[in-house]
């Protein structure tokens, strides 16, 4: 059953600006691999963490950092989740998150569902 839907859209220059100016920021947001890509696909991840938390119905509990996008074998990107974040998902009873992510244009966008109970 879905429990939670989210949607992030970034803008891709503004979002690299802001990165510029306060360096330490992809620190607060981005695991150590994350930060090793392209702003465009740091963009997407950003969608998608926001994404995520829209579909939890809010932050508590949740840490950017404890959140990393990671794909699988076919490329499909996929939230491998730690420490208190993962905790929230459990406790919630979310099983399944799903996540797309696109990037043109000059936007990123992310989609996310997050369900309870069942089989993928």
């Amino acid at each position: 059953m879905i429990v939670g839907i989210g949607v992030d859209l970034v803008d891709i220059s503004r979002f690299e600006r802001t990165l510029e100016r306060t360096p330490r920021l992809a620190e607060r947001l981005f695991s150590p691999a994350e930060r090793e890509l392209k702003p465009r696909s740091l963009a997407a991840r950003y969608a998608a963490k926001e994404a995520l938390i829209k579909a939890l119905g809010g932050s508590d509990g949740v840490h950017w950092t404890e959140i990393e996008i990671t794909p699988e074998a076919s490329g499909r990107p996929w939230f491998t989740l730690t420490g208190s974040t993962a905790d929230v998902v459990a406790e919630r009873g979310i099983t399944t998150l799903h996540l797309s992510m696109s990037h043109d244009a000059g936007f990123a966008t992310a989609y996310v569902i997050a369900e309870a109970g069942g089989e993928r």
